[in-house]
This record gives C-alpha cells, structure tokens and sequence, in this order.
C-alpha cells in the first residue's frame, strides 16, 4: 500500500518550506521507492511510519536526509554538450579579451549536485586553453549538504565516469581506487564548493562571469522563479553570462535578459550587452 494523500502532502509542505521546490501532486510513488532506505535506517516499518515521526518530531537529521533524497540531484560530466560547446567556441574566447588587464574569471555552478557541472568546467578550461596567469574559480553551491560532501570528494563510479565524460579527459583528470573514479588535485583545488539555498538570501559572493543555473528554475514556483533571477542580475557581471536547463526559459519571468542562439543551445546576456 503506498503513503496516504495527506502523507504526501506533508512532504511536498516540506520539501516546499526548505528548498522552494515544488512537488507534483501524482509524484507519491516517488516517496515510496525514494524514502524506503531512510526508514529502514530509522527503524520505521514502512514510509508511512517515518512520515509519522517526521511530523511529530523537531526538524533533525532525518529531515534532511528526506530532504535530500526527494529533490533531484541528477546530474553528469558536460550535461548536454551543447553550454560547454559555446563555453569553448564563443565565451570564453570573449573573457579572455574582456577580462585580459586583470586576469581573472569567476564561475558558478548555481546547482552544483555532485560537481560534476563545476568539474567540467574546470576541466574545459585546463585542456582547451592556454592560462598561465590568470586566476579562475568555479563556485559551486547546492541545498543538500551530503551531495555537496560528495562534490568535494570528487569520487565517482564507473556509471558516472561512463555518463557525458570524454574518454581522454578520464585518463588525464582522473586516477582508478578500486571500483571508483577520483578527480586530480589540480582540477578540484579549481572548484570551491558551499552549502545555499538559493530561495533564501544570499551571502556576499562578488560577481560572476558565467552562471549556470541549469534544471533549477523548472522545480520553483513563478515568483521564486522571478526573485531568483532578479538576484542573479545583481550577481552577474554586466557583460557576463546566464546558462538556464534546455527545458527552461525567461519567458513571463524577466525581460531584462536576452536569448543568445548557439548552434543547439542558448545562453543569456543582460539586455543591452551586445556580442
């Protein structure tokens, strides 16, 4: 039997409360095949007994874990190819004009997951160009504070490394232990990750060049959705770069942005901008 109606909307409250996120009405069956190993965990028989605690219970660590485990984390090396194509071929080409009196470019990988975004982009940037120099950084920040411990191990299976990761960037980047993947020294000490929740306030940053908030946008409601790009104007350069999901768009959302076309993909400027 599966978790009752009420059930599931205590966690989509939840879920809603802590991370913004929205849950779809028909997804229960997702709190039955996600949520079975933290009840276990928790000595509760079924899901419904762990959804029992959790309401009759303080906010504490098995709150986060179903937390973590009812919002997406998916995610893989170079995500769609298309972002990390017109990174190769148009932006970073800009920034390095742009930017070449102070040498320096800053990176966010606004939903970082399991860092593989954030690696990616370190990764492009050491094997494609030429930097003695400059100084670079890719931020990454995500919700849930046991992905982000992942993200900063740098540790991947077999099925991860296999997802998006070209074969000679395996061999140059990464070293095998056992049946894992570990990412080098060289391209983690380039990513700097950080616990945000990107619906609450933000911490003094600085700015960015390029922004990735990629698959985010679609999981908040509208005026999350809007209160979220208007912090990304104040954090973005004027001249920088926005990078939303494929499935996304500004559409109703903010008219301050306009859509780049590249090749298969799109990434934003603020309006104004130009090439």
């Amino acid at each position: 039997m599966g978790i009752a109606t009420h059930e599931f909307e205590y966690l989509r409250k939840l879920v809603r409360d802590h991370s913004a996120i929205v849950l779809d009405a028909d997804k229960a069956y997702l709190a039955e095949s996600r949520l079975a190993g933290i009840a276990t965990s928790n000595q509760c028989r079924t899901v419904s007994d762990l959804i029992f605690r959790l309401r009759t219970e303080p906010f504490h660590e098995a709150h986060g874990r179903v937390l973590d485990a009812m919002t997406n984390n998916e995610t893989w090396f170079f995500r769609d190819l298309g972002p990390f194509l017109a990174l190769e071929r148009v932006i970073i080409p800009e920034l390095l004009k742009k930017r070449a009196a102070e040498k320096r470019m800053r990176f966010w990988s606004a939903a970082a997951s399991s860092g593989q975004e954030a690696y990616s982009v370190a990764m492009l940037l050491h094997s494609k160009f030429n930097l003695p120099g400059w100084d670079y950084v890719i931020r990454g920040t995500d919700i849930s504070a046991s992905i982000l411990e992942r993200a900063r191990i740098g540790k991947y299976t077999q099925m991860e490394v296999n997802r998006g990761l070209p074969a000679a960037l395996l061999a140059r980047y990464f070293h095998r232990e056992g049946c894992s993947w570990f990412i080098s020294a060289e391209i983690k000490k380039k990513v700097a990750f950080e616990s945000l929740n990107l619906a609450e306030s933000w911490p003094t940053t600085g700015s960015f060049d390029v922004i990735f908030l990629r698959n985010v946008l679609i999981y908040l409601d509208m005026d999350t959705r809007r209160k979220i790009l208007a912090r990304v104007r104040q954090v973005l350069r004027p001249d920088g770069y926005l990078f939303l999901g494929c499935a996304e768009s500004m559409l109703n959302l903010d008219d301050s942005f306009e859509r780049i076309q590249f090749e298969s993909s799109a990434y934003y400027r603020l309006k104004g901008q130009g090439r």
